[in-house]
């Protein structure tokens, strides 16, 4: 059986393709269009022109799916559709232009799906697992390989690019002003936990830790099949762009390369990924492409 899965995100819209068999899910295709879906936000209101744009590539997934005979396709969607004020409203008119039946994914289901993924392809029994979307941010802490605490806080690297970010690359004015609201949101959920002696393994999933692992291995000279990653380096890593002036010419070419389509929105998830793996206490993060995709086949559809 051929399963498809839309996800309609605050910064891309994906979809995914896998087969079952015997209980098991392989991917055999992946695409995605980068929206921007949390820029079409003004005012808490998710615009006409955000609900068109979505409405178009979710379209486009929905006439290849039908040409490719792939019969069983879901479709979800998380904090840019969730958190606006005409949410129903949004949802209904996308509904309405596509044919689809779309599901908003609570805040908490998100995180239980991002735990679902990510669990599969985790060595470590305990850690944090850490999702840095475009508009929300999921923290789930597991003991034993069961969730303990999740949390998940309304902003992304995209709402943070569109709050506080007037050009391409913050200002180091602006990413003082990203690193002291995470700074203080971070602190206020996850302010009661007390420090592991050796310090927590974060698995870290979504665009901006992919972005940052590609940008971390081009800045250190490390193999392309590098996962792991020094938390104590963000710092040093955003130094090389959040600067008064564009970034060297070196540098630059390593933000292009490591992340083309992103550019705008991975600095201020980087700024907060500094801030959260601080906060937690974090010794090292490792990258991981599972997430609330797998998660939600995991837990909704090969569970039964």
């Amino acid at each position: 059986m051929l399963q498809a899965m839309i996800d309609i995100g605050s910064n891309t819209i994906r979809m995914a393709v896998y087969e079952i068999k015997d209980g098991h899910a392989a991917q055999v295709m992946k695409r995605k269009h980068t929206v921007g879906l949390s820029a079409y936000v003004r005012n808490g209101v998710m615009q006409e022109e955000g609900i068109r744009r979505a409405a178009e590539v979710v379209s486009e997934y929905r006439d290849f799916l039908a040409g490719m005979g792939v019969k069983n396709a879901i479709a979800f969607t998380t904090a840019a559709l969730r958190n606006a004020k005409n949410s129903a409203e949004a949802v209904a008119a996308l509904e309405a232009r596509t044919g689809l039946s779309i599901r908003v994914i609570s805040g908490e289901e998100e995180a239980a799906f991002d735990f679902a993924g990510a669990i599969h392809d985790l060595a470590a029994d305990d850690g944090v697992i850490i999702d840095i979307g475009g508009g929300s941010t999921e923290i789930i802490l597991y003991h034993a390989r069961r969730v303990a605490r999740k949390w998940s806080l309304p902003f992304g690297s995209l709402s943070l690019k569109v709050a506080y970010v007037k050009g391409l690359l913050p200002t180091p004015k602006e990413a003082a002003a990203i690193r002291k609201d995470a700074v203080e949101a971070v602190n206020i959920v996850c302010g009661e936990l007390t420090p592991t002696k050796d310090g927590l393994v974060a698995c870290g999933i979504g665009g901006t830790f992919k972005g940052t692992c590609a940008l971390y291995r081009l800045m250190y000279g490390l193999p392309p099949e590098t996962t792991r990653m020094d938390p104590r380096r963000f710092g040093a890593i955003l130094a090389h762009y959040v600067t008064p002036h564009p970034p060297k010419e070196e540098n630059a070419v390593r933000l292009m390369l490591a992340t083309p389509d992103r550019i705008h929105t991975l600095l201020p998830g980087l700024i907060l990924a500094d801030a959260l793996t601080a906060s937690l206490d974090c010794r090292e993060v490792v990258y991981s492409d599972s997430g609330v995709r797998e998660g939600y086949l995991y837990s909704e559809i090969l569970r039964t």
